[in-house]
């Protein structure tokens, strides 16, 4: 798995200031897409052990609210994710969001990408639409996005909003 950038201090993508990863390889390919860049799966830096410890000593500082995941599209790498995500969760309490271009229902349709949702506090699920873009709205791009709550979904076998949003 590559990964585009990765943020040590990011307040754009999930409330507070977080630690934003950009994995690289999309084939959704929405028009207008806002990282372009990073829907080549082979743009970037290879993820090593050293980039999980470097996610894990951003996240120790106490002024991180916790961790994004985004891209490119995450659940394209859902098993290398997991992987990723489990180790992280094992040494940090944080928060973990995910922007998705694909849909919370599809998603739990495929074992991997049901695995890492088992991980991940908030998704933000949905291909960004040009024609339902707006700038008022809070953590998205779109109209047709949504801001899941992933855990009360899945305990409740129905979508659950994040609350607030």
């Amino acid at each position: 798995m590559n990964y585009g950038q990765i943020r040590k201090y990011d307040i754009a993508n999930g409330p507070g200031i977080r630690t934003s990863i950009f994995v690289t390889g999309c084939h959704i390919n929405c028009k207008n897409c806002f990282n372009k860049d990073y829907q080549d799966p082979n743009f970037g830096n290879i993820w090593t052990k050293s980039t999980t410890n470097e996610i894990i000593s951003y996240l120790n500082d106490p002024n991180v609210a916790g961790l994004t995941v985004l891209g490119g599209e995450p659940f394209e790498h859902a098993a290398d994710l997991y992987k990723i995500v489990d180790e992280i969760k094992n040494q940090i309490d944080k928060s973990i969001w995910i922007y998705s271009g694909f849909i919370f229902e599809d998603l739990l349709k495929n074992e991997d990408s049901k695995k890492l949702l088992t991980l991940i506090d908030i998704l933000v699920d949905g291909p960004f639409i040009e024609e339902k873009k707006d700038l008022t709205l809070t953590f998205r791009g779109s109209s047709n996005q949504r801001i899941i709550d992933v855990q009360n979904s899945i305990k409740s076998n129905q979508v659950i909003l994040y609350n607030g949003y």
